[in-house]
Formats: structure tokens, C-alpha cells, sequence
């Protein structure tokens, strides 16, 4: 990998991982456009960007994540992320195959997008609009859409846990702010246990010249992460999500037509 694509790769991992448009399907169409093979480094580094990105959501509510008072939050979270490892535990031979697979990832960015274009109609009595009053059984509800993201790459984990959020009638804002809590857990022990399978199968893969390669993409992933989720949390409360629903139909359009025409496989 070289630097250019490992900039490019960081960019748009930071600037999605948030949002509601899915940061694995962007990343599994960026690879092939400007060949980006599949390679164990290349897997090794999309976990440490994906990490650097969810540290920016630390800094941002550090506040939040340091009061230690409001211990029920961390309950919470730990309530919410249960789901999540269970699926990932017992069906991570099938969340493979479909990460392997562009048109599928195509048709669910598709589908997502449409739900995003209605979901301010969906949704439009919520009144809970503080974290104090999501009980400990919304919060498990929360989770097990969380579930979705990972049955369904390209879903988007930030797009499940809003959809699930609204559900349990959270306010826009509120729904956004626990999907990005929540993903600190969540995607702290994906990457970990991701970060560890690839190191002790390819433990060259930390070699000395590959971690310039890493820290530059660890860098801009979080500052691209910070930046977007300050804007997404403004354009959110502002406008809703219509702009991302179609964003998402757009592009996983653009994408399923480019599967199809070169193949449903994405090949190295």
C-alpha cells in the first residue's frame, strides 16, 4: 500500500464511519478502484483507522465518557453491545462471505438509503431527548439493531443504531449521540479481536516500513473523523437525513452497475 491510497483509504474511512452510509462498503468499492488488493496489511490497516476514528468520538464526549457518576451510561452501553458480540461470535463465517460480495453490499447501501429517505416521517413523535432516560431494555433494543449492520454489510452500523434509536423514540440528536457511544465499544472489541487474528497469522505484517504507512493513516483517519461528526450532529438536527438516503441509493446504484458489469466478486 502506498501512501496516496493509504491517505485516501483513511479519508474516507474517517469521514464515514459515523455517518449513515456505511464506511466497510465505501472502503470494499474505494479498494479495487484504485488497487488497493486484499492482503493481510491491508486488513491490519483498516482496523488500526477504524481505531483512530472511534477515538475521535473519546475526545469529542470526553466529558460524557470521564463522569464517572453517571455510571448507568456505561451499564448501558455494556446492555447495548451484548447483542452484537454474540452475532458476530456465531455467524462470522457468513458476515465474511458477504463482505466478499459487492453487489449484495450494493443492494443493502440501496435499500438503507431508501429507509433514510422516510425516516423523518417514520419517526415523528420521539420525546426522549436525554440519555437518562433510555432504560436498560431500549437500550438491549438499540443493540439488536445494531445486529443488522452485521448481517448486512453495508447497512451501515451508524445507520442501524439511529434507525434503532428512533425506534425506541429517541430524538434525532439523542439516537446519533448513542450510536456513536455505543460504537466505542462495539467497534473497540471488533478491532481488537481483528487486529489479533490478522497479527497471529501475518505477525510480519508490524514490520518497521509498514508503520509509517499506519500512523499517517491513524492520524488522518481522526482528524477527518472529528471533523465529520461535529457536522453530521449540526446537518442532522438541522435537515434530517433525506441528503444521506439519497447519497446511499446514488452511489450503491453507481456500484451495482460496475458489480454486475465486472463481476459480483471483488477480486484482488
Amino acid at each position: 500500500m502506498s501512501y496516496i491510497q493509504a491517505i485516501i483509504i483513511a479519508i474516507i474511512e474517517g469521514i464515514t464511519e459515523f455517518l449513515p452510509i456505511s464506511s466497510t462498503a465505501h472502503m470494499k468499492m474505494a479498494n479495487p478502484l484504485i488497487h488497493v488488493a486484499e492482503t493481510p496489511f491491508v486488513d491490519l490497516f483498516e482496523v488500526v483507522i477504524q481505531l483512530a476514528a472511534i477515538l475521535s468520538i473519546v475526545v469529542i464526549y470526553w466529558k460524557r465518557f470521564i463522569d464517572f457518576k453517571n455510571i448507568s451510561l456505561y451499564i448501558k452501553l455494556v446492555v447495548a453491545v451484548i447483542p452484537a458480540l454474540v452475532v458476530g461470535a456465531l455467524l462470522k463465517k457468513h458476515i465474511d462471505v458477504a463482505l466478499s460480495n459487492l453487489t449484495f453490499i450494493s443492494c443493502v447501501m440501496i435499500g438503507g438509503g431508501i429507509l433514510l429517505l422516510f425516516m423523518d416521517k417514520l419517526f415523528t413523535s420521539n420525546t426522549i431527548e436525554k440519555e437518562e432516560q433510555i432504560t436498560y431494555p431500549k437500550a438491549f433494543m438499540i443493540g439488536g439493531f445494531q445486529t443488522l449492520s452485521i448481517l448486512l454489510p453495508g447497512l451501515s452500523r451508524s445507520a442501524a443504531t439511529i434507525i434503532g434509536g428512533m425506534s425506541q423514540k429517541l430524538t434525532r440528536n439523542l439516537a446519533a449521540e448513542f450510536s456513536f457511544f455505543l460504537a466505542v465499544p462495539t467497534m473497540f472489541a471488533a478491532s481488537v479481536k481483528s487486529f489479533w487474528d490478522v497479527y497471529k497469522d501475518h505477525p510480519e505484517v508490524l514490520e518497521a516500513n509498514n508503520m509509517s504507512v499506519l500512523s499517517i493513516g491513524a492520524i488522518i483517519s481522526f482528524i477527518v473523523a472529528l471533523l465529520a461528526v461535529k457536522f453530521f450532529i449540526g446537518y442532522v438536527q438541522k435537515h434530517g437525513f433525506r441528503l444521506f438516503g439519497w447519497y446511499r441509493i446514488i452511489l450503491g446504484t453507481s456500484f451495482l452497475i460496475f458489480s454486475i458489469y465486472f463481476g459480483t466478486h471483488i477480486t484482488e
